[in-house]
């Protein structure tokens, strides 16, 4: 007898498909430097049990010729408020966005999310990704 699975390709999708704010940016004007930016109250929806998740996310960049803008970076944070996304699929959406957003030498995005269920998770997901 198969057992249905919990969780489906549509739930592993879920949120990937949201049109997310654009992250603005300004002009760098230093080379080779590194800014680290936190969120100690990241917020979303887990997409099966529509629960809240919480956690804290850092992104960690150098710079070349752009910066991140906190402000717009605060409210793309913001939206994935709501979000049904599991916490694997912030970090390495968050970390797309932020090379779309300026391009940068390097960037690493972590994700330390509170336990659910008595397990917490921590996510890190690097740029330039590994080759295959």
């Amino acid at each position: 007898m198969s057992q249905q699975p919990r969780y489906t390709d549509d739930h592993a999708k879920a949120g990937l498909d949201f049109k997310f704010p654009e992250i603005e940016t300004w002009q760098n004007q230093f080379p080779g430097y590194e800014i680290v930016i936190d969120d100690p109250e990241l917020t979303s929806v887990c997409p099966k049990t529509g629960l809240p998740d919480f956690g804290s996310l850092s992104i960690r960049y150098m710079p070349r010729g752009r910066c991140l803008e906190l402000k717009s970076l605060k409210e793309y944070l913001f939206s994935y408020r709501n979000l049904g996304i599991f916490q694997e699929n912030i970090v390495n959406q968050v970390l797309e966005d932020v090379v779309k957003a300026c391009d940068p030498v390097w960037a690493v995005v972590r994700g330390e999310f509170r336990p659910r269920g008595g397990i917490g998770t921590t996510v890190e997901a690097r740029w330039p990704r590994p080759e295959k």
